[in-house]
This record gives C-alpha cells, sequence and structure tokens, in this order.
C-alpha cells in the first residue's frame, strides 16, 4: 500500500517549538513582537520540519506534486477566535491529501492589503476562502480571481456582489437577533440604556448583527434604548479603554452587546468598575476567555460557531469547485447560545 504524504503545518511548527500558533505566525512573517530567543526556536523547528526552506528560512511555495494549493486568507492580530479557526484550518488542510493547504495572516481592517493578498493568489492558487472586508477593493479583487477560474469561498462574513462559489459560516442577522432577544428576556421590562461594541461595520457579518439587533430590539423590546455604538478594530486594549469611559459616563448603562471581538476589554472594565454581574453582558464565541467569563458571571452568554465545521466545510466546497462542481448554496453553520451551565468542551 502506497504512504500519504502528510507535510507539515503552521500548527506542527507552533508545537515543535512549544509556542502558540499565532507567535509561530508571527515569527514566519517576520512581525516584530516576539524574542529573539524564541524567534530562533520557531525558525528552527520550521526547518526541522521542512516548512520552510533551509536555505533562506522562505515559506516553500510550490505545492506537493498532485495537490491543489488551496488559500485561506485571515485577519491577523490577536483576535482570539480567528487564531483558533487558523489552527483548525491547517489541521482540517493536513488531513485532506487532496490539498496543500495554507494559511495567510493579514491586517484585517485593511482592505487595500486583502485586495493585494487575493491579487498575489490569482496566479498560484486553485481556491482561496476569506474573511474580507465588504469594500470596492477586495470586490473587484475576487472578481479578478473568478476571471483567473480560481474558486472563491467567504468565511464566516459574506461579501456582497461578487462571484464566489458559496458562503460558509452562521446566519449573522439571526445572531444579531438572538443577542437582542437575550438580552431583552434577561433585563426585563422596565426602561434601560444598553450600548454596541463592534469590530468594523466595515465587515458585513458586523454590520448584519447590529441589524438584527436593533431590529428585535424594536419590535419586541422598545423599552431598550441604543445610546452608544463603538468600533473596536478588535482591539481588546482600545475595547477596555471605550468600555472603561462608557461606564463612567452613563452610570446607569444596564446591558452590553459586543458584535466582535475585544470581550476581555469589556470584561475588564467591568470588572474593574465593580459592575460585573450587574450589567448584561452578551459576545460571540466560547473561547479561553469567554470561558472564564462566563463562569465568573462577567459575561451573561456567548453565542457561538463552530469553527471546526466552517474549516472543513469551506476546504470541501474549494476542492470540489477546483475540481470542476457547482451547483452550491450556502453553507449555514449552527450557532448556540452558551451560558455558564452549558460551556462545551473544546
Amino acid at each position: 500500500m502506497a504512504t500519504t504524504l502528510r507535510f507539515a503545518t503552521l500548527a506542527d511548527v507552533a508545537r515543535e517549538a512549544g509556542v502558540s500558533t499565532a507567535t509561530a505566525d508571527r515569527v514566519l512573517h517576520n512581525r516584530q513582537g516576539v524574542r529573539l530567543r524564541t524567534r530562533e526556536r520557531v525558525m528552527n523547528a520550521a526547518r526541522q520540519l521542512g516548512y520552510v526552506s533551509t536555505d533562506n528560512g522562505s515559506p516553500l511555495r510550490e505545492a506537493p506534486a498532485g495537490q491543489l494549493q488551496l488559500d485561506f486568507v485571515l485577519p491577523g492580530g490577536p483576535n482570539t477566535f480567528m487564531n483558533n479557526l487558523a489552527s483548525l484550518i491547517e489541521d482540517a488542510g493536513a488531513r485532506h491529501v487532496s490539498a496543500d493547504v495554507r494559511v495567510h495572516r493579514i491586517d484585517g481592517f485593511d482592505p487595500e492589503a486583502l485586495a493585494g493578498k487575493l491579487e498575489e493568489l490569482a496566479s498560484t492558487s486553485k481556491g482561496v476562502a476569506l474573511i474580507g472586508l465588504d469594500h470596492p477593493a477586495v470586490r473587484e479583487a475576487v472578481r479578478a480571481l473568478s476571471v483567473a477560474d480560481v474558486p472563491v469561498v467567504t468565511l464566516v462574513s459574506d461579501i456582497s456582489h461578487v462571484p464566489r462559489v458559496g458562503y460558509v459560516g452562521i446566519d449573522n442577522r439571526a445572531a444579531g437577533r438572538l443577542a437582542g432577544y437575550l438580552l431583552g428576556r434577561l433585563h426585563g421590562k422596565q426602561p434601560a440604556k444598553v450600548a454596541l461594541f463592534a469590530g468594523s461595520l466595515a465587515y458585513r457579518g458586523h454590520e448584519e448583527r447590529e441589524m438584527g439587533f436593533r431590529h428585535i430590539l424594536a419590535e419586541e423590546f422598545p423599552q431598550l434604548e441604543i445610546v452608544d455604538r463603538a468600533e473596536s478594530r478588535d482591539d481588546f486594549e482600545r475595547t477596555y479603554r471605550d468600555a472603561t469611559e462608557l461606564l463612567r459616563r452613563i452610570p446607569d448603562l444596564a446591558g452590553i452587546y459586543n458584535i466582535g471581538a475585544g470581550n476581555r476589554g469589556i470584561a475588564r472594565a467591568l470588572e474593574e468598575a465593580g459592575r460585573a454581574r450587574e450589567v448584561i453582558f452578551i459576545g460571540h464565541e466560547v473561547t479561553e476567555f469567554t470561558r472564564r467569563f462566563l463562569l465568573s458571571g462577567t459575561m451573561d452568554a456567548a453565542i457561538d460557531q463552530n469553527p471546526r465545521v466552517e474549516a472543513r466545510e469551506a476546504i470541501l466546497r474549494l476542492v470540489a469547485a477546483a475540481d470542476g462542481e457547482n451547483g452550491f448554496t450556502n453553507y449555514m453553520v449552527r450557532m448556540q447560545a452558551v451560558f455558564r451551565e452549558n460551556i462545551p468542551d473544546f
């Protein structure tokens, strides 16, 4: 029986070096903020595993013979959900013998950088999945991929009016409605003030969550007034500063819905203000941090999606599209409201 070769992934490098996937990614893309000893350990592991060239340390570019090169373009930075998703994509790709899956991390709030990366991949990739801003430059780059016969899947957050083979993710408008329903039911019938935090409304998914949240409050809970909205760019330090100022400025604030990342910042602000368990706090994703906030009561609910399923389904759709299949429909991932009493295992 022939032996199937398994090619090293970023997760393998991180495991071998004893660091997180995010740290390994920073080293391999030559970004700042990593100590020299750690950087050397990661590079040594990458060379030993054959993840980079032993000559110059650059990532090996050619896909192995008989494999499709598939590329995933995700936002970089400290977003825990995105870091988990990147690792799961690499793990799923490593098990798929017909695909060589590569993850690229870029500035998630720079549409020109995203468009440039997509243009770069047009000549080498056989399929691209991306989490991208709904921006003219990004839409044009996706159209260019289609012209080059490179199938595209939008992941987690959709992009309007582009030729893609499908969207894989949750119904973000329904997620926003669920958040509003939970906040309204947990608060009760008394008039109250609530606030919104978003990563960036340039992400269609974040815009849809806000739309759903606003609509259900208007329909079912008109006693709740949205008094503030901030965009944090998924930076938890910035979210912490904004939330601290918000709590100072609106002492009778009753609830917060965080559409994107930055839950750590809001939780810290609530705890320091002595208002954890007093202000209803609803956010997204079950991570190592939100688990702790749910257990302590600082966060009341997290609307969770399944990144493992998203990684698997996106790869399957790209492989099928590269083989000439068409007629795909969107794959809507099931979401669930997670409370302290039903926190799932990782």
